[in-house]
């Protein structure tokens, strides 16, 4: 029998945070309630369709498949019965302006050819890079990734690992350690621009990430990260929650220092036992208790922090053209002609630089249903400074920029592309303002900096209001899929029993 008052949690935002965070709220017995302001569930993960072509917004790949699997079962469910997982190979090709190239795989063989190919004295250096990788990769995504850090001794016992990782080195400085050529430099260092992080200057504990994509390798979701989305929503329909389309919160309630529930845009009242933002922290903390006094993240604190850089995105769609451009797949990275200048451009001087480096993703050669038969779907996107301080002006810039990266792509990867066009949309920093009130159009909150990530990142479980907990990016342990859905899992160790379960334990179990 179901319990008519069951304890209720409210979760803000259907990010793919929000939505693990509800699906394991659900197994515990809490009813749920996830709002969120886009007429699509995913957060960033959305997506949008045009002409037949559907683009996906943000998230491309999966990488350890296994966050999904444990997620699933947690909620008694299958993940590979509901989502149709395929592992991409090569999972992407770099390219240089002087023509060399290097594709990613798992093959070890492989891999060691590609860098002899490149620089064979690298060859050993290349070898003892991928195991630092995976000793970070213990130590910080099995180790500290899957743990609370909302406790100051959480991280003081995690101090001598720090040290003897040597955790102040930046991603690059360890990949140059390593190996000579620039090429492979960048080829071994670039993974923290898919977390919003500076190659050269975030901590080298992220070199885990190389590690991740030979250990598990690296996959698509047919029907985009969209189709995981949706399948999670399913799931926490099946539980009895509800996922509420188009309903932006515009106040988290406190009484007495306790989160009571929310207040919707429309001004109706919510109430809860507890309360999940998947919102950004800076979002949660400045707009959605800005009538509370901060502690820790006040907006003098939030406005001192570095913000990972923006996005420009370019979704687009051509006619008839499957089968043209061959050489090209369902991920390239076309190197511009700077690597460490350019990022110095976008993360220090803020400036809009003239050369650029893109991530293409096609899609459609791996999933028939991205595009019309026969037509091509595209991303092409391009990292750029964030909207804090000095900015760019985006009304003024965007048809610009648009015109300097068809340049690009039609020189050295689709010649004639424009030719073909038949949907075109433009994301800019500005977008992730006002479509995810991301803070200064921030493309994955906070950066990764040493001094911002695990204790130093806004906890898990907050420090400013009771009841009020928080997951996704810009929490712990971070950003990129795995780690945003892990921050549910972390918060899974921290969320008491529902006192009043939907389904009495016994019932919920032997349903299991």
């Amino acid at each position: 029998m179901k319990n008519s008052n069951p304890s209720r949690a409210i979760v803000i935002g259907a990010g793919l945070g929000g939505l693990s965070a509800a699906m394991r709220l659900g197994a515990k017995g809490y009813r749920v309630t996830v709002l969120d302001r886009l007429d699509r569930a995913g957060g960033r993960g959305s997506s949008i369709t045009q002409n037949g072509h559907r683009f996906d917004l943000g998230p491309t790949i999966v990488t350890v498949p296994q966050v999904f699997e444990q997620l699933w079962a947690d909620c008694g469910r299958d993940f590979r019965a509901e989502v149709d997982l395929w592992p991409v190979d090569p999972y992407y090709e770099i390219r240089w302006r002087d023509g060399s190239t290097f594709r990613v795989n798992g093959d070890d063989t492989a891999m060691e050819a590609e860098v002899a190919r490149l620089s064979p004295a690298d060859v050993p250096g290349y070898r003892k890079f991928l195991r630092d990788s995976e000793t970070r990769y213990q130590f910080g995504f099995e180790g500290l990734g899957r743990r609370p850090m909302n406790k100051l001794m959480d991280l003081v016992k995690e101090l001598p690992g720090f040290v003897k990782l040597r955790a102040d080195k930046s991603v690059y400085a360890h990949a140059a350690s390593r190996v000579k050529d620039e090429r492979l430099r960048m080829a071994l260092s670039f993974h923290p621009l898919f977390i919003g992080g500076d190659p050269t200057r975030v901590t080298s504990m992220y070199i885990l990430v190389s590690h991740l994509e030979k250990e598990f390798g690296v996959h698509y979701a047919m029907g985009g990260v969209q189709a995981m989305a949706d399948a999670m929503v399913r799931v926490i329909e099946d539980q009895g929650g509800e996922v509420r389309l188009n309903e932006d919160v515009a106040e988290i309630t406190v009484k007495q220092g306790r989160t009571t529930g929310v207040v919707t845009e429309e001004g109706e009242a919510l109430t809860s036992d507890i309360v999940v933002s998947n919102a950004d922290p800076g979002t949660t903390y400045e707009h959605l208790l800005s009538k509370q006094t901060k502690k820790r993240w006040t907006p003098k604190r939030l406005n001192k922090s570095r913000w990972s850089m923006g996005l420009f995105v370019w979704y687009f769609g051509t006619k008839g053209t499957r089968d043209q451009w061959a050489d090209v797949g369902h991920h390239t990275i076309l190197n511009g002609p700077r690597y460490n200048g350019l990022l110095d451009d976008i993360f220090i001087r803020r400036k809009l630089a003239d050369d650029m480096s893109i991530y293409l993703h096609r899609p459609s050669v791996t999933d028939p249903t991205a595009a019309p038969e026969g037509d091509d779907t595209f991303y092409a996107l391009s990292p750029v400074p964030n909207l804090h301080g000095k900015s760019v002006d985006w009304a003024e810039m965007t048809e610009t920029y648009r015109a300097n990266m068809a340049k690009v792509l039609n020189d050295q990867m689709l010649p004639g592309f424009e030719d073909h066009l038949s949907a075109s949309h433009i994301f800019t920093p500005q977008t992730f303002v006002d479509r995810y009130r991301s803070p200064f159009g921030a493309g994955f909150s906070l950066e990764p900096r040493i001094f911002q990530s695990a204790w130093f990142r806004p906890h898990n479980v907050s420090e400013e209001i009771a009841g009020l907990y928080l997951v996704g990016a810009g929490t712990h342990p971070g950003a990129g899929i795995p780690s945003v859905v892990t921050s549910s899992e972390v918060l899974n160790k921290l969320v008491p029993e529902a006192r009043n379960p939907v389904i009495p334990p016994v019932q919920r179990l032997a349903a299991e």
